[in-house]
């Protein structure tokens, strides 16, 4: 459908903002991960703000709260933190995996998404647990569609022959796999064995010294086929969201290349979809 239904509470489990198209098409999603010790609320205002065409935005907040810091608004995606405060050196993402993997779930039964139309966003610790969640998911679809036995052979109507044709330019890429994932200083935290690379698109943006941009630049070519990147030096600022036009505009590219458009109806006939070709909105 082209307006598709709110996810609700009960499929989402964790505190979310759901915003649908402004302009009334929901074709693509773009879920929002926050990083250590925010909440959901300032991205789901960014994922306003940035106006994407045809795209939904769904912003979630993390389900742990960060320890010692109980008075305030602070979560974590995974445990960070030892008993004695020391940062954990290997966290395990599990948990938000899990919670990411229902949320899909719900997203794509219950509201009609289809996994190829959404996308992830996040920052710092929100988008290591999203380039992690976008293999983790390849991965398990991957095993699902090898043992699942193929369905028979039907005939094709003569009007699905048309729009599937119509619709061929949406952008390549496999159905199991997730539209995009933009990771904002969030480097890769797990090693994966892959018979075959995540195909998702993966956009990288640093604010780090070369040294440590390298390394997670290598871990995950390691797990994606398709890999892009921009590095923004700046010693006083550190590891941050992008904070100028310039900044953006390399992201905002990546998302006019992977997000689809749906074409006004005609004819009755559903299915017409383009490739987004221009930069800034």
């Amino acid at each position: 459908p082209r307006v598709k239904p709110p996810p609700k509470a009960s499929g989402i489990k964790v505190p979310f903002e759901y915003a649908p198209s402004a302009d009334g098409i929901d074709e693509n999603l773009l879920i929002l991960l926050h990083g250590l010790g925010d909440t959901h609320k300032p991205f789901a205002k960014l994922g306003k703000q940035l106006n994407l065409p045809q795209t939904a935005i769904l912003a979630l907040r993390a389900p742990e709260q960060i320890p010692f810091l109980y008075d305030e608004e602070a979560f974590q995606w995974y445990t960070s933190f030892s008993d004695l405060g020391e940062p954990i050196t290997h966290p395990n993402p599990a948990p938000a995996l899990a919670l990411l993997t229902t949320v899909l779930t719900h997203l794509t039964q219950a509201c009609c998404w289809q996994v190829h139309n959404i996308h992830l966003f996040g920052f710092a610790q929100g988008g290591s647990v999203a380039l992690e969640f976008a293999v983790a998911w390849w991965k398990s679809q991957k095993r699902e569609s090898t043992s699942t036995p193929p369905a028979p052979a039907t005939s094709t109507p003569p009007l699905q022959n048309a729009t599937t044709s119509m619709a061929s330019s949406r952008p390549t890429g496999s159905p199991l796999a997730l539209a995009s994932v933009v990771s904002i200083a969030g480097p890769p935290l797990l090693q994966h064995a892959l018979s075959s690379k995540c195909p998702t698109p993966l956009f990288l943006f640093h604010r780090a010294p070369p040294s440590t941009t390298s390394s997670a630049s290598s871990d995950a070519k390691r797990n994606f086929s398709d890999v892009r990147e921009a590095t923004f030096v700046d010693a006083k600022a550190g590891e941050s969201m992008p904070r100028s036009r310039d900044e953006w505009a390399p992201i905002m590219e990546f998302w006019s290349q992977r997000l689809t458009r749906r074409a006004p109806q005609a004819d009755g006939v559903e299915g017409l979809y383009e490739v987004l070709s221009s930069g800034l909105p």
